[in-house]
């Protein structure tokens, strides 16, 4: 079956190259679970090892996801527990929107700007994010004149949604479940 505005050929060439792309990121073996929050789109020199958090610490992140993602253990915890559901795209957008605020030179902010738009944003994104489409204008206006907080409301909403979603979900998981014994 084909969308109608589609020609089946185009479509199932579409359909294999997303296919070949979550293939491509399951055979991707990172050296160690740091790996997994090495900020978007450069590769950085490696961080320091994150330290796993005392039981009490880790309790902490059911109520704020915000202590979660502040933590490299939760953070890259988070994010692999993601991984394993196929739902990493929100946490990397998120990391993604971090290491973009972060960014000086209004060169390389519009250079950031631009891959985050084609990589979470735009229609049919490799990890399009969901947003709706009020959202989604918003950052599009913004983009013409990028700047530290082009991507606010966007990255708002995908927290909201981690915290309303997936953050239930990771602390349910074994994942967690094994941090705070």
């Amino acid at each position: 079956w084909c969308p109608p505005h589609l020609t089946c050929s185009f479509f199932l060439l579409h359909r294999a190259k997303e296919i070949k792309t979550k293939l491509g990121t399951l055979l991707q073996k990172p050296d160690s679970t740091i790996d997994f929050i090495i900020p978007y789109p450069e590769k950085p020199e490696k961080p320091a090892k994150a330290q796993k958090p005392s039981p009490e610490e880790a309790l902490q992140w059911r109520d704020s996801l915000e202590k979660l993602l502040q933590n490299t253990y939760g953070l890259a915890s988070f994010s692999s527990f993601l991984r394993s559901e196929f739902s990493e795209e929100n946490v990397e957008f998120w990391v993604a929107c971090e290491d973009y605020k972060k960014t000086k030179s209004p060169a390389k902010m519009a250079e950031k700007a631009k891959k985050i738009y084609e990589e979470f944003i735009q229609t049919e994104a490799p990890k399009e994010v969901n947003i709706d489409h009020f959202t989604k204008a918003v950052t599009m206006k913004n983009l013409v004149e990028p700047s530290v907080g082009s991507f606010d409301m966007a990255q708002k909403r995908i927290f909201a949604l981690m915290e309303k979603d997936s953050l239930p979900r990771f602390v349910r998981s074994e994942f967690y479940q094994e941090l705070i014994k």
